[in-house]
Formats: structure tokens, sequence, C-alpha cells
């Protein structure tokens, strides 16, 4: 149970980062100054407000200083991805899997974040993120049955996306994919293989239906955040790789 618990605050701890990350990028502004503030009344957050879900329970949402509101949401993100560690640490145990697949998560909330503000998947997410991925391949695996086959795996992703987006831009008359969606799917395909990686794409499309369908509807548009569908795609594919290639194997047999 200890071990379970670590898990998890240090999930909490590093999703806290990444929402200041993410918001101050978004907002043009550096992740290092100034110090964490309430965005209302300017108040500095002494370390004890910043302890993560801890700080806005006892301070029951609201900024000690001003009282006013703080968003649910940075709250909602701690603790689904201390959630989401717990999970990974469960299937993987003490592996380089967990690991990777700690990033995974940390990249998807990342990208639900900006794709669903802004409509943007930060380019230092992926790069950070790449390198992190590749570092743990190459420990896992060494570098030509990890680092070589990674490396071919995501050229095949991303050239494919590629394909897809000409299509797509041919037959819609507009911008069917953004740039983003195609450098997310280099780094989909350098931790999957092309089969499970074609799985995560199909994956990801149908959990994007309901909400297109949703905003179709609602807000009279057809334009879509697919980034975050897609690394929800990669993330359930990687943890589940085992039981899809076993289903796989059972089809072909």
């Amino acid at each position: 149970m200890i071990q379970y618990i670590f898990i998890f605050v240090l999930g909490s701890v590093l999703a806290s980062f990444m929402h200041v990350y993410v918001t101050r990028l978004l907002a043009e502004q550096s992740i290092v100054k100034p110090r964490s503030h309430c965005t209302t009344c300017g108040h500095t957050l002494s370390w004890y407000e910043l302890i993560p879900i801890v700080s806005y329970a006892i301070q029951k949402g609201r900024c000690r200083n001003c009282k006013a509101k703080i968003g649910i949401d940075s709250l909602l993100i701690e603790i689904i991805t201390g959630l989401l560690f717990v999970v990974t640490f469960a299937i993987f145990g003490y592996t380089f899997k967990t690991l990777l697949g700690f990033v995974i998560v940390l990249i998807m909330i990342s990208v639900f974040l900006s794709d669903f503000k802004e409509m943007i998947i930060l380019d230092s997410t992926l790069i950070v993120g790449m390198i992190l991925i590749y570092l743990l391949i190459y420990l896992d695996l060494g570098l030509w049955k990890g680092i070589y086959k990674s490396f071919l795996y995501g050229v095949f992703a991303f050239v494919l996306m590629i394909v897809v987006k000409v299509l797509g831009d041919a037959a819609f008359k507009r911008d069917s994919l953004g740039g983003g969606d195609i450098k997310l799917a280099f780094l989909m395909g350098s931790i999957l293989p092309y089969n499970l990686f074609l799985i995560s794409i199909v994956i990801g499309s149908t959990c994007a239906l309901p909400y297109a369908l949703y905003i179709s509807i609602t807000k009279k548009t057809n334009e879509l955040a697919f980034g975050p569908f897609l690394v929800l795609g990669l993330y359930l594919t990687f943890i589940l790789q085992n039981h899809i290639l076993e289903f796989l194997n059972l089809l072909i047999n």
C-alpha cells in the first residue's frame, strides 16, 4: 500500500508541474519566474499552499489571501494523473515499461491541456517526451533492438499520418489534421510497433467520435482537437498491449 501511495503522490506532484508548465507556455510566460501566485490578487503562494490535492482541500478551493475561487481543473488533473500512475505501476511493476508509461501519462496531460484550450500541441512536450522515451527504450532494449526499431516504426507512423492528411485535405477541402497531430504520430510510432500503432489510431478515433458529434451539434463546428484522443489511444493501447496482441493472434490463427 505504501508504494501505491508514493506512486500516486509522485503522479500528483508531476501533474501539478505540468499544469503550470502548459498554462505558462500557452500564455508565453516563463515557467521559472515569477513564482506561483494567485491570478486574481497576485499573492505569492507559499510551499504549503502548493501541496497537490491537500492544499486545495484545506483551503476549500479558494485563495488563502483574497478568497477567490481556484479552478478545479488543477485538482482533477492531479487526481487523475496520480490514479493513472498507480494503474500503470500495477500493470507493469518495477520495469522500464512503468517509467515509459509515466512519460506517456505526462505527455497525455500536456496534450489534453494545450490542445483542448488552444488547439496546439506544444513542440517542447514532444521533444522532451521523445528524449525520455528513446532513453528508456535504449536502457531497456539497447541500440539495435530498441532505438533502431523504434525509429523505423516512428517514421512509418509519421509517413502514414502525412498520407492520411493529404487524402483528408483533398476529400474535405480543408485541413484535416494539424502538424502537431502528425508529429505526435511519430512519438506514438516510436513507442508502439506498427500493428499496435494502427490499433491505437482506431481506439483514439472511436473515443473522439462522440465528442465530434457533440461539438458538431452544439457548437456547429467541425473543428476537433484530435491530439487528446490520439494520445488517449496511445495510453490505452500501451497498457493493454498484451491483451490486444493475444486477441490479434487468435484472429490470425
